[in-house]
């Protein structure tokens, strides 16, 4: 009796295993979970076939950038193509603790910081470059300039807007001539003079309405791009398999009077500015000041007199410097071989570096204190 009732268990499992086989060949998947392959298919056609599946896939989220767009030469991201050819403004943004909050500088393209002086610890000064600057409401205060900006700025063929500067700039604005000066409002907030002109909305419109300067870039711009960018919402820079790199989520710079730092933040895989122990936010629209590239060059320096004023020797060939991105960083080189000359940046190799699309930090790190540059 156990024997016929063993065999019947046996040939109704029998069977079920049967039937089960069955329908997983027909949805192709066979009894051992295994996919099936079709008569007549080979498998190298179904892994060719998954691949060209998943490249079509790929192509399908790769960005698309919109007819009336294009990639912006300072940030790599894409802007209206309405302004593809107007030229930037480098505005000369105090630094000074009392001038404090700054307007306007969250929006900039590309920020520079520099040793505006050696006197007072070493006070540093920002040049903010905006491309959309028909869109900027406030931007300030507007301080003078020095010889090193107008090299710099001359770089991205922007119009300088300043107020004034020592008479030492005069020879590098006979050559380059493009700027506006003390020509921007005045703000009333309870200041002294010095932290009350500001950049409104229709000023630099006024400005150039007022001077024979073409809006648009001129025949001295130079050939090529001024940075390499990585594809927009493509597959970024991180520099973790790079040669020599190092982490780099906090940044500490020997501007002494500001106390500068660039520290990472993995929310927004951005690097956000410190300056005097505290992050900093735009004073217009509470914003913090962040940037995805940071790049860090090694520069020495001319005094020209006992009050401080200088000149960074920024016209040199294979000098030292750190790209910084997501948080990584990687030693570089950089040159600039004339006064409108690109500066380019070079990883160990020779190779002009590729840079994340956003928003870019440039420092000009004085070499007597190069060494006092953190990364960690």
């Amino acid at each position: 009796m156990k024997k016929r009732v063993l065999a019947v268990v046996l040939t109704v499992m029998t069977a079920m295993s049967v039937m089960a086989c069955g329908d997983s060949a027909s949805e192709g998947i066979s009894a051992h979970g295994f996919e099936s392959i079709p008569d007549g298919a080979h498998p190298d056609d179904l892994g060719q076939s998954q691949q060209e599946e998943e490249s079509v896939e790929e192509e399908k989220e790769a960005y698309v950038l919109p007819d009336d767009m294009y990639y912006s030469e300072l940030t790599g991201e894409p802007i209206s193509k309405e302004i593809e050819d107007q030229r930037p403004v480098a505005i000369m943004v105090d630094n000074d603790q009392r001038a404090l909050p700054h307007f306007g500088i969250s929006d900039c393209d590309v920020m520079y910081e520099l040793m505006n002086s050696t006197a007072n610890n070493r006070i540093t000064r920002l040049m903010c470059l905006f491309k959309d600057w028909g869109s900027i409401e406030k931007v300030g205060s507007i301080r003078s300039i020095r010889p090193t900006n107008i090299l710099l700025g001359q770089e991205w063929d922007a119009v300088l807007c300043h107020d004034g500067g020592p008479f030492y700039i005069d020879p590098y604005m006979g050559r380059y001539p493009y700027h506006f000066s003390g020509t921007f409002s005045r703000v009333k907030n309870g200041k002294p003079t010095e932290f009350t002109e500001f950049c409104l909305s229709g000023d630099l419109d006024k400005n150039f309405s007022n001077s024979s300067y073409s809006r648009n870039y001129d025949d001295r711009k130079q050939s090529g791009d001024h940075f390499q960018f990585a594809p927009y919402q493509g597959e970024e820079v991180t520099l973790d398999d790079a040669v020599n790199s190092v982490d780099a989520a906090n940044i500490s710079l020997p501007f002494h009077n500001t106390s500068s730092q660039l520290k990472y933040n993995p929310d927004t895989n951005t690097y956000d500015y410190y300056e005097f122990g505290s992050v900093c936010k735009d004073g217009g629209n509470d914003k913090t000041v962040t940037f995805k590239n940071v790049l860090i060059q090694d520069c020495t320096f001319t005094q020209y007199d006992e009050h401080g004023y200088l000149i960074y020797n920024c016209i040199a060939e294979v000098q030292p410097g750190y790209y910084c991105t997501n948080g990584k960083a990687i030693p570089i080189t950089w040159s600039k071989t004339s006064e409108g000359g690109i500066t380019k940046y070079y990883d160990g190799n020779g190779k002009e570096i590729t840079l994340n699309p956003g928003k870019t930090y440039i420092t000009l790190i004085p070499s007597d204190t190069w060494d006092s540059v953190t990364l960690n």
